[in-house]
């Protein structure tokens, strides 16, 4: 079945009420392919601002985070509710720096992402693994000890409000990327997993973006290839070629 493509921006700690005018502005000026899903994910702080300037239909704007609890006394932490008295209908989850830098383990992510869904919010759900489990040969049965523990919170409809990315973390900031052939093969094995431990519905529909340095030179060859939906970007969303990277499926 045909799956629409899905560009995600992620800013990770980067920019200013300036900057995010900026390229909100040129978000709303390009010509952007209409049959493309994007979702921005500025800083928190920005969330609001980033919204309230966005002009284009098919442009969204998601949280980098959110916590598994309702409001309450958790300091320095964002509710679901909170996001959606906002109007913001997306999060990024699971994130290989909110993995390795911040603790998050394997079952945290799939309960955050199961009370996002639960409330409302869209996730972005981010596996990969480190370059030395990919070294090691242990690549697929890394992705999948995560796509195991994501599966224990959710299920039926809950797939359709999730959209998959992988992101090796060897290839996240580092300016390494992995061949398309690479790409491809681990996204062949999530829709695998997923035909054989969810359902063939959730294996044929479930989007699944690469996330590893994609930049407006390298896009292009990834999006042909089958199991490739679109991307999640980091570094290169605070550019120009964002733009490159969103058409790279005409």
């Amino acid at each position: 079945m045909a799956r629409k493509f899905f560009v995600g921006g992620n800013f990770k700690m980067n920019g200013t009420k300036e900057s995010i005018k900026s390229i909100v502005k040129g978000l709303n000026e390009a010509q952007l392919d209409s049959n493309v899903e994007v979702v921005i994910a500025p800083p928190a702080l920005f969330l609001q601002l980033a919204s309230s300037e966005l002009k284009k239909d098919n442009v969204a704007v998601s949280a980098q985070n959110v916590y598994d609890k309702p409001n309450g006394a958790y300091t320095g932490e964002i509710s679901v509710a909170q996001l959606k008295d906002s109007d913001i209908h997306w999060t990024i989850l699971g994130h290989s720096e909110r993995r390795t830098l911040l603790g998050e383990t394997d079952e945290v992510v799939a309960s955050k992402t199961k009370f996002a869904i639960d409330g409302g919010v869209s996730v972005i759900w981010c596996c990969g693994e480190s370059l030395e489990e990919r070294e090691g040969g242990n690549t697929i049965s890394v992705i999948e000890r995560q796509l195991a523990a994501l599966a224990a919170k959710v299920s039926g409809d809950d797939w359709k409000k999730i959209v998959i990315a992988y992101e090796p973390i060897w290839a996240i900031g580092t300016g390494k990327v992995a061949t398309v052939q690479q790409a491809q093969e681990v996204h062949e094995a999530i829709r695998k997993w997923l035909r054989a431990n969810v359902s063939e519905a959730v294996a044929d529909e479930t989007r699944i973006l690469y996330g590893g340095s994609v930049n407006g030179k390298n896009c292009k060859d990834l999006a042909k290839e089958k199991d490739i939906d679109g991307f999640l970007v980091g570094g290169a969303s605070l550019k120009p070629e964002f733009i490159d990277i969103v058409n790279s499926n005409l």
